[in-house]
């Protein structure tokens, strides 16, 4: 299933379904129709999460089945990041199965480093030309200002130290930080572990605070691209 259907899914039982009936039971048996216990399981996940092992968190990770294929992203988000790499070196923090850098790297030829970061899925690591690193957005393992443009897509809504993990995306990115998040609201059943929800481009703006000058948040579709300048563009 690709982005552009779950976004028209979700835009009935996120807007069209009033919240009486979202938080439901009634709503809980119907998702589970779908999604079986794991409704259950994701809603205790979000419940639990001041309290979660890192051993739970990784365990609910590697079970939740994929929706889509390839990658969360629409084809206009992709389209745009694309179109918005700056520099000859990438990093996709939270890059999953590698689709995004491989739209990256075939619209950006004279990249000369890409590298993906995961710490669950690993596809990335088959992908050639990729430099594939298993880590945590929180503490990542490399230099102040290393990549010309860092990209995080359908992450931050999934960690709990949120503002730490954007302080360390924008630590490592020297030009360009580009950023994407579903455009949602929470309820109780959900069919993603999500513990952050950011329903208008504002909501995120808060999360990013303190936000640089130079930047960019607008909707694309359900989901929200921010992008802000690190510095100025090389003569």
């Amino acid at each position: 299933m690709n982005r552009e259907t779950t976004n028209r899914i979700r835009f009935v039982i996120e807007d069209v379904l009033p919240p009486i009936l979202r938080d439901s039971a009634l709503f809980r048996q119907a998702a589970s129709l779908v999604w079986g216990k794991h409704i259950t399981k994701l809603a205790r996940f979000r419940e639990r999460a001041p309290f979660l092992t890192a051993g739970e968190y990784e365990d609910l990770y590697r079970e939740h089945p994929r929706v889509h294929a390839g990658t969360d992203n629409s084809q206009a988000c992709i389209d745009r990041i694309v179109a918005s790499i700056a520099g000859e070196s990438v990093c996709d923090v939270g890059c999953g199965t590698g689709a995004l850098l491989s739209h990256v790297k075939a619209g950006n030829p004279g990249l000369k480093r890409l590298t993906g970061v995961d710490f669950v899925v690993e596809d990335a690591a088959g992908i050639d030309g990729v430099e594939y690193v298993a880590a945590m957005i929180e503490s990542l393992p490399f230099s102040d200002g290393e990549f010309d443009t860092v990209v995080c897509t359908h992450v931050i809504e999934h960690v709990l130290e949120y503002r730490q993990a954007i302080a360390e995306l924008r630590r490592i990115a020297r030009r360009r930080l580009i950023i994407v998040v579903p455009r949602e609201r929470e309820y109780r059943y959900s069919f993603n572990p999500h513990f952050n929800f950011f329903p208008y481009t504002h909501s995120f703006l808060r999360a990013a605070h303190p936000v640089p000058a130079h930047h960019l948040c607008v909707d694309i579709g359900r989901d929200i691209f921010y992008m802000e300048d690190r510095s100025e563009p090389d003569a």
